[in-house]
């Protein structure tokens, strides 16, 4: 098994998910799409070449939701900003691992194997996205992050990847494909190409 996968997702929840999206094409219709395409997600990358785990959130429902496979662990997210959740979901993995959104239509297990790979001779990958974000992230040694990791990152700006590789330096970086997160009804028609 080359590591873990974890995949970030919250409950379909109209107004608490995909909310950008829900602006464009109503609340209801962005979380029946968050749902529908995490399913879809999640039967592409699982894989036996890693261990798949959700973190979910908020904690108390995502642990017991029926929404989700009921074979996949899961892990609580916890408080606070993006990269404090997903600190502290590459720190329970006891080796390489990389965290992805659920909302990249475009992933599939062989994305997933090409960053695992990379995790061989690089100390972390990224997968970039084209607005200046990430859809991945991994780690070879996810128990030992840098001091300062996630520390002042402009989440949900152009920003987000080159502040994240800022926080480690020193490190091996390596990059897989780039690929498009949908956060708005711009991003759909991209995902049917």
């Amino acid at each position: 098994m080359n590591g873990t996968l974890i995949v970030m997702v919250k409950e379909p929840r109209p107004g608490r998910v995909k909310t950008r999206l829900g602006r464009d094409i109503g609340m209801t219709a962005a979380a029946w799409w968050f749902r529908h395409q995490t399913q879809s997600l999640l039967r592409r990358i699982e894989d036996p070449r890693w261990q798949t785990v959700l973190a979910v959130s908020p904690d108390r429902e995502g642990l017991s939701s029926r929404i989700w496979p009921a074979h996949l662990p899961r892990w609580a997210q916890g408080r606070g900003n993006l990269g404090d959740r997903m600190a502290r979901m590459l720190a329970c993995a006891p080796g390489p691992a990389c965290v992805i959104g659920a909302d990249i239509p475009g992933i599939t297990s062989r994305h997933i194997a090409q960053a695992f790979a990379a995790l061989g001779d690089h100390d972390a990958v990224f997968g970039p996205a084209p607005d200046g974000g990430y859809w991945l992230i991994g780690l070879k040694h996810p128990r030992r992050p840098p001091p300062a990791f996630f520390a002042n990152v402009r989440w949900s700006t152009e920003h987000a990847l080159s502040d994240t590789k800022a926080t480690l330096p020193n490190h091996r970086i390596a990059h897989v494909a780039t690929l498009q997160d949908v956060d708005t009804l711009r991003d759909l028609p991209m995902t049917r190409r």
